[in-house]
């Protein structure tokens, strides 16, 4: 089967979670590794959060102040 280990990730999470763990284990953080996922969130996230404000205004505007 061609996706054979994705598969099994899907149907055995426990045995999934286990390997993760131990592979995470011998990981250990920089110095400026939570400063860069920070960041990282905040590029990702803030452009979201900002298109779903302008459609809402969008909306909001059509609805109550299109006719004034």
């Amino acid at each position: 089967m061609f996706f054979r280990k994705k598969i099994d990730r899907v149907v055995n999470v426990k045995k999934a979670e286990e390997r993760f763990e131990k592979d995470m284990e011998n990981v250990t953080l920089e110095k400026n590794d939570r400063l860069a996922m920070v960041l990282a969130a905040m590029l990702v996230f803030i452009p979201a959060c900002l298109l779903i404000l302008g459609i809402f205004a969008l909306v909001i505007y059509l609805f109550f102040f299109r006719f004034l």
